[in-house]
């Protein structure tokens, strides 16, 4: 009887630090902590660091094989090749932030032309480069591939 009261102290107690460790990670402290939440997109997680060569032309591009949302109507999801190609103006994209901006839309259901034109506003917003490219090839799905692409150019890129 003392050993089986033992281990049932040592499960609840083990319970308890699990229960405790799920409340404050689905309480908010990821977001508190610039971790993604995995129903929304959430684009306060990016960030940016200054280009040293401001000024100075250069493409930047990103690749990733790794891009997952949902399909609004069926729930599951929907794989896809993005591509971001970029010339930056004062800032470049950190590339953990933007790993942890693309994971937030895993669980997010959303139609292919409304991801690329999304990840476009949001990353414009946050870094303000002078051109960028966003193209991402969404996986087969009933026997098609779609491909879908939106562009920005800045103001004084427009009036040359």
């Amino acid at each position: 009887m003392v050993l089986s009261d033992n281990y049932t102290k040592i499960y609840n107690i083990y319970a308890n630090a699990v229960l405790v460790c799920l409340k404050i990670i689905f309480d908010g402290v990821f977001v508190k902590n610039n971790f993604p939440i995995f129903d929304k997109v959430t684009p306060s997680v990016l960030e940016t660091m200054p280009y040293e060569y401001a000024g100075k032309d250069i493409n930047v591009r990103i690749e990733t094989g790794e891009f997952t949302c949902l399909c609004p109507w069926t729930g599951l999801p929907d794989f896809a090749y993005l591509v971001i190609n970029y010339t930056p103006a004062e800032n470049v994209m950190e590339f953990k932030s933007l790993k942890l901006y693309l994971q937030s839309y895993r669980m997010v259901g959303m139609v292919h032309e409304s991801v690329v034109n999304n990840i476009l506003s949001d990353l414009v917003k946050t870094v303000k480069p002078k051109e960028m490219c966003v193209n991402m090839e969404f996986g087969i799905r009933g026997g098609l591939t779609a491909t879908v692409s939106a562009e920005y150019l800045s103001r004084e890129i427009k009036e040359e």
